[in-house]
């Protein structure tokens, strides 16, 4: 194939401009450079090509799994569905087995694209209707090759330097990687028959700074408290001016975090980042509530070392439910404004975390002015997004009439807030 041909190049740029949706900065002289890698590069070694793209269209790391996720789609390993006889399951069989116990990840993918092919499609027009992963799967049932896989390691030679668990580990790993490459190439012909442009836009997984908190699994929470760690250094905030004048007087900052379940996580990030912002304020006090509240700032200090400790620790030492456990804002706000009013002063910012859902409890609009007038600012950061304030049992419209309440769903609009917002 012609490096320069319409076609190729049509390619390239919806791989940029997929890219840039999911908000990576490609600009021209990046695209420019990219087409050359491929002029350069050519077809024929299609990890190479990967690998040259990624060198001159990324710039860093933590957004390499979408830009894999992507050029799959328009860089996949053949154009449109492979030609061939009917599907061969067992001789299929074979081959994995073998490439499975070779390690030869060559091989698997280009099974995967076979598997696919002969087990994948769906509905009665030319080429399928539709192709399918877990179909594909189903069919072939690659988990269940794992002894045989096992004992031919095993005997050929010793397991490699592998104990018995670790062997099946291993090879667990090399069978869950071919899963992921049959998930591409279905994924791949979906987008060759719908629209790569669409398909890259909704079924590509965001970068970890556009994870929305509330909605992030297990792994992702994981990969977010890595992103908001590696922003520490900078406050996760934008580097000032050296010779910016220094205020006479540090502000205070007091946070109000509700770490019930439903907003634990978003309120760990936001703790996360604001305990390397310390030296920015001539005081920091945290509380934590769900439906009572406590102060929770020495436990903040202590879990510098271990920050991803830190939500549970809050959660196992401090006192934050009464007679019930879910969110009470206008009975934890009103206890604030009891035990810890002298918290607030004429140089006290103070930032609410939370999704303002009071479970139909009274949501004590009285605290808020209270705490609106002794505080020299009150912010409001909402998990949820905008659409939703004022939708079941949630006192968003209420409390923002209030204070200024901001939509912070992901670590993006957390960074920007917290450097918009937060005095330096």
């Amino acid at each position: 194939m012609n490096t320069a041909g319409p076609g190729l190049a049509t390619r390239l740029t919806g791989l940029v401009d997929a890219l840039r949706v999911h908000g990576l900065r490609v600009g021209t002289g990046e695209t420019v450079d990219a087409a050359r890698a491929v002029e350069a590069l050519g077809l024929a070694d299609r990890e190479l090509l990967r690998e040259g793209l990624a060198a001159t269209l990324l710039h860093g790391t933590a957004q390499r799994p979408v830009f894999d996720a992507v050029f799959d789609l328009y860089f996949p390993r053949a154009v449109g569905a492979p030609e061939g006889g009917p599907a061969d399951r067992d001789g299929l069989r074979e081959r994995l087995a073998a490439a499975l116990a070779d390690n030869d990840t060559g091989l698997m993918g280009r099974l995967a694209v076979e598997a696919v092919d002969g087990f994948g499609g769906y509905g009665s027009s030319p080429g399928s209707d539709g192709w399918s992963s877990y179909q594909t799967l189903d069919r072939l049932r690659p988990q269940t090759l794992l002894a045989r896989v096992r004992d031919e390691v095993r005997g050929r030679d010793g397991g490699a330097g592998f104990g018995d668990r670790l062997l099946e580990d291993e090879i667990r790993r090399r069978i869950e990687e071919f899963r992921r490459l049959v998930a591409t190439e279905a994924r791949r012909r979906v987008a060759e028959r719908r629209g790569r442009d669409e398909i890259a836009r909704r079924a590509v997984a965001p970068t970890a700074d556009r994870v929305d908190f509330l909605f992030a699994g297990k792994d992702r929470l994981a990969e977010l408290r890595r992103t908001v760690r590696g922003s520490l250094s900078t406050g996760g905030v934008p580097m000032r001016p050296v010779l910016r004048r220094r205020r006479p007087a540090r502000p205070e900052l007091v946070l109000l975090c509700d770490v019930s379940g439903s907003v634990s996580g978003f309120s760990d990030f936001t703790m996360l980042l604001v305990q390397a912002l310390h030296d920015q304020f001539g005081r920091v006090r945290v509380f934590a509530f769900v439906n009572r509240v406590d102060e929770v700032t020495g436990l903040l200090v202590r879990g510098a070392a271990d920050p991803e400790g830190l939500g549970a620790r809050i959660r196992e030492g401090a006192s934050l439910t009464g007679w019930h456990g879910s969110s009470d804002y206008g009975m934890a706000l009103g206890e604030f404004g009891e035990r810890y009013a002298g918290a607030v002063g004429p140089r006290t910012t103070v930032f609410v975390l939370g999704d303002a859902r009071t479970n139909m409890a009274d949501p004590n609009l009285a605290a808020v002015r209270e705490l609106v007038r002794r505080a020299r600012r009150v912010h409001w950061l909402n998990p949820e997004q905008r659409s939703r304030w004022g939708t079941g049992d949630s006192a968003a419209p209420e409390y923002a009439r209030l204070v200024d309440m901001h939509e912070c769903r992901n670590v993006r609009q957390l960074s920007a807030l917290i450097g918009g917002l937060l005095p330096v």
